[in-house]
């Protein structure tokens, strides 16, 4: 169901404050825990902290859902401006990072349904990027039959897989991010390989930037994200499943 969400504290008010945090370098090793205590205050440096540290695996989570890049990039900023929106609603029983997988993943089937009732925005039109040659140029290709393999799966089955192979988390970590018992997870993981060829899991490991999520996206998502937390900007999204 779908909850109001208090507005987030002024991030320029508490720029005094993220100041005497100590370095960026510091602020980036410290615990969830205390980051999270320093993002409830509004301290600009632990939210940024936060986000890149789960932004790849948010991202995977909502294109196991999204066929398109762009779609995850929303489904995953929309899903930090609820997170921090509102921290209150997080406690520190379960692991953060499953809170907020679960949030990506339930705000990346929320796209999807829209899309049926609406179209979403069309994509961002870019210069066609020069084809890669040799090495690389194999492994896209690799990475694209990989894409169109696991895409073929069950959503379901395909989420599943995202997480335990492609991201490596664990079966309870999975369980806890999608809102289903652990012994789900592994009937969903155990049909999902046997769609697949053998050998899949394994190409999936090797394969660089599988699923990835690029520098320059997480950039984008925390610079609108930390913008939009300025402005108080208000969403209404639960971790509850739709």
């Amino acid at each position: 169901m779908l909850e109001p969400v208090t507005q987030v504290r002024s991030l320029e008010a508490s720029g005094t404050r993220a100041r005497r945090a100590g370095t960026p370098a510091a602020t980036d090793e410290l615990p969830d825990l205390l980051l999270i205590e320093r993002a409830r205050s509004g301290e600009e440096r632990a939210i940024e902290a936060l986000i890149r540290r789960y932004g790849r695996r948010m991202f995977r989570v909502a294109r196991s859902v999204l066929p398109d890049e762009d779609a995850a990039d929303l489904a995953v900023q929309d899903a930090y401006l609820a997170a921090f929106g509102d921290l209150n609603r997080y406690t520190p029983t379960g692991k953060f990072a499953a809170w907020l997988t679960r949030l990506a993943f339930n705000q990346a089937r929320a796209l999807r349904a829209s899309a049926r009732s609406g179209p979403l925005a069309a994509p961002r039109q870019l210069a066609p990027a020069p084809a890669p040659a040799g090495a690389a140029a194999e492994e896209m290709q690799e990475r694209r039959a990989l894409e169109h393999a696991i895409g073929g799966l069950p959503e379901v089955f395909r989420t599943v897989f995202v997480l335990r192979v492609v991201e490596g988390i664990s079966g309870i970590e999975t369980a806890a991010s999608l809102g289903v018992h652990e012994t789900t997870v592994r009937t969903r993981m155990y049909r999902a390989q046997r769609r697949l060829a053998p050998d899949v899991a394994h190409r999936v490991r090797v394969v660089p930037g599988f699923l990835d999520l690029t520098p320059e996206r997480l950039d984008r998502i925390v610079k609108r994200v930390l913008a939009q937390l300025t402005h108080g900007s208000i969403l209404t999204i639960s971790a509850s499943p739709p």
